[in-house]
């Protein structure tokens, strides 16, 4: 049988991944971002290799977008019973030099955007009586200087999943969260460039602190998001885990 997912913020990094992974198992995939052409790339590379994809434009803080996205993929690919929510920004700043609109920007997209999707696809889900739901959170969820909204989103994030797994277990719907480390992708370097440091000084700063000796990268957590999209994986939920390298500090 084969299952479909959605996958937000697919156009690049760890969404990207994480759809191509998907597809390598078998599942036909929904690439989700902000517009049809950003994650365009990301549909036909799993097109190119035998697999099937539909790239979905959609601000997954809108509501109607949203809604929308998931009737397009429904249409296109098929009922979902896999989403992984991966849609985010960044609009770092210390807590005296940010804006309200910064905060909000952060926690529409970040956490307003995964409940609305996961409203959305639950449905699906109920009614073929499986689920799978990643929520992509971050160790800033335990807090970091200068990201005051994306560590109170990736916090929220942590609540949501443990909700969504309460509310929606007993209709074989699992809801895990994956809270990656340092991993190489356009959003860390975005953060090398604010901090005024070179993304290899960056790198080596962040390395020195995580006991397997090397940055994580998209892959790494492509990985384990597959594991809990997985049918293996029905008996593990409500869980955050996380991809950093070693213990979370």
């Amino acid at each position: 049988m084969t299952r479909t997912a959605i996958v937000t913020g697919a156009a690049q990094g760890i969404g990207a991944a994480i759809a191509l992974r998907l597809a390598e198992d078998g599942m036909a995939v929904a690439a989700v971002d902000l517009t049809e052409s950003a994650c365009g790339d990301t549909a036909e590379a799993i097109r190119s290799r035998g697999g099937t994809a539909a790239a979905i434009g959609a601000d997954v803080a809108d509501e109607s977008a949203v809604a929308a996205a998931v009737r397009r993929t429904v249409e296109t690919v098929g009922a979902p019973t896999v989403l992984v929510n991966n849609a985010g920004v960044t609009r770092d700043n210390l807590v005296f030099k940010m804006t309200a609109d910064d905060w909000d920007t952060v926690l529409s997209v970040h956490l307003r955007g995964s409940f609305l999707m996961a409203r959305a696809v639950q449905e699906h889900m109920v009614a073929a009586g499986f689920g799978r739901i990643v929520n992509l959170s971050s160790m800033s969820a335990l807090g970091n200087r200068g990201q005051a909204n994306y560590s109170a989103a990736k916090a929220g994030l942590q609540g949501l999943t443990k909700t969504l797994a309460l509310e929606l277990g007993k209709f074989g719907v699992t809801a895990n969260a994956v809270a990656p480390g340092f991993i190489e992708t356009e959003m860390t370097r975005a953060t090398a460039r604010r901090m005024g440091l070179s993304f290899e000084e960056l790198r080596r700063l962040a390395v020195a602190g995580i006991p397997v000796n090397r940055a994580g990268l998209p892959e790494d957590v492509a990985h384990l998001a597959s594991f809990l999209a997985s049918e293996q994986a029905g008996f593990v939920s409500g869980q955050v885990v996380y991809a950093a390298g070693g213990p979370a500090a």
